[in-house]
């Protein structure tokens, strides 16, 4: 049976605040288990630290978007699609807060502000059509996945727990947007892409000192 407005929000509001203030709790085991823990410098483990908390503070972000879209979803379908993926990058929320931990880092002291304008961004999309919205999902994705491979570039050679958490979330992301557009995400118009890519850059840049 398909819930009523009021009942999605009751959830929604819930798994906002789960994301600012619960640690995450993943399903799946970190891909960091399986390595050894490599020997680090100060700076090192400060530079992992900070690149933690920008992946982090995207995946907050992440969880926003996908929140408001839900919410406002006209099928049930993508709706569901919607809350399924803000699930599954529950992990990813979980596996960068170890690591920070890990490092002797912190997360960023802006995450509320960042969830409030990210489910802002996925509500209007939303409201403005299920395609646009899903087309949203998928250049997200991508843009998501090009920064991460930019991150396995500054990662330390030899820090194969992080650089093993960066490449299963860009497996995930990427998969993501592949569902999205399978769904009948509308490919978004370059000016579109272009702002998105420009607040991407003002996350990342903001989240890695802050």
């Amino acid at each position: 049976m398909q819930n009523s407005f009021k009942e999605r929000f009751v959830k929604i509001a819930d798994d906002g605040l789960k994301t600012l203030f619960t640690p995450a709790v993943a399903t799946r085991q970190t891909p960091a288990a399986t390595h050894s823990e490599a020997e680090l410098s100060v700076a090192e483990k400060m530079e992992v630290a900070r690149l933690m908390r920008v992946n982090h503070c995207g995946e907050v972000c992440a969880q926003a978007l996908y929140q408001g879209q839900a919410l406002f979803a006209r099928d049930e379908q993508v709706r569901t699609s919607m809350q399924e993926a803000a699930d599954e990058e529950i992990d990813h929320l979980a596996w960068t807060a170890e690591r920070i931990d890990e490092m002797g880092g912190r997360q960023s002291l802006l995450n509320p502000l960042w969830y409030g304008g990210s489910f802002a961004i996925g509500a209007a999309a939303a409201l403005l059509s299920d395609k646009i919205s899903l087309g949203f999902v998928a250049e997200t994705e991508r843009q998501v996945s090009t920064h991460l491979n930019s991150h396995l570039q500054k990662l330390p050679a030899q820090d194969e727990k992080s650089r093993a958490i960066v490449q299963q979330m860009d497996i995930d992301e990427q998969q993501h947007a592949t569902h999205a557009v399978e769904m009948g995400g509308v490919d978004l118009p370059a000016p579109v892409k272009g702002v998105m890519h420009l607040l991407g850059k003002v996350m990342t840049k903001t989240s890695y000192w802050v």
